[in-house]
C-alpha cells in the first residue's frame, strides 16, 4: 500500500518540524515537502501534488483560506486539512467553505491529527 503523501504547511519552523516529526514515525504517512507561507504552499503543491495538504490559516503573503482557494481552483481534488490554533466556527467556516477537507486545532491530540488525515485521504470530511 503506498504512503499517504503530506506537504506540512506553517510560517512557524519549531510547528512544521514539531508535526514532522510526530508523523514520520507512522508507516503509512510520508512527509514529501514543506513550506513556511501560502504562496509557497501553491508553488510546493504544483511541484510535488501531495495527497494532503496540512496547512496553517494564518500566514504571511498568503493566508490559508486564499491558499485553499487557489489551490483548489487550479487542483479541484486537492484534500486540505487546516491545522489552527483559531478555534471559532466562523473561521472553520470560511476555511470548509474555501474547500477544505478538514479542520483541525493545532492542540488537538497525535492521534486526531493521524485520523483526521486518514479519514481525509479516504474522501471524508473531519472537522474537530
Amino acid at each position: 500500500m503506498a504512503a499517504i503523501r503530506i506537504l506540512v504547511v506553517d510560517d512557524h519552523p519549531m510547528l512544521r518540524e514539531g508535526i514532522i516529526a510526530l508523523l514520520a514515525s507512522e508507516t503509512d504517512i510520508e512527509i514529501v515537502g514543506e513550506a513556511g507561507d501560502g504562496v509557497e504552499a501553491v508553488e510546493r503543491f504544483e511541484q510535488l501534488r501531495p495527497d494532503i495538504m496540512l496547512l496553517d490559516m494564518q500566514m504571511p503573503r498568503l493566508d490559508g483560506e486564499a491558499t485553499i482557494r487557489v489551490v483548489r481552483e487550479r487542483h479541484p481534488k486537492a484534500k486540505i486539512v487546516v491545522l489552527t490554533t483559531y478555534d471559532g466556527d466562523v473561521q472553520a467556516s470560511r476555511a470548509l467553505k474555501a474547500g477544505a477537507s478538514g479542520y483541525l486545532l493545532k492542540s488537538s491530540l497525535r492521534h486526531e491529527l493521524l485520523d483526521t488525515i486518514r479519514e481525509v485521504y479516504a474522501g471524508r470530511r473531519r472537522v474537530l
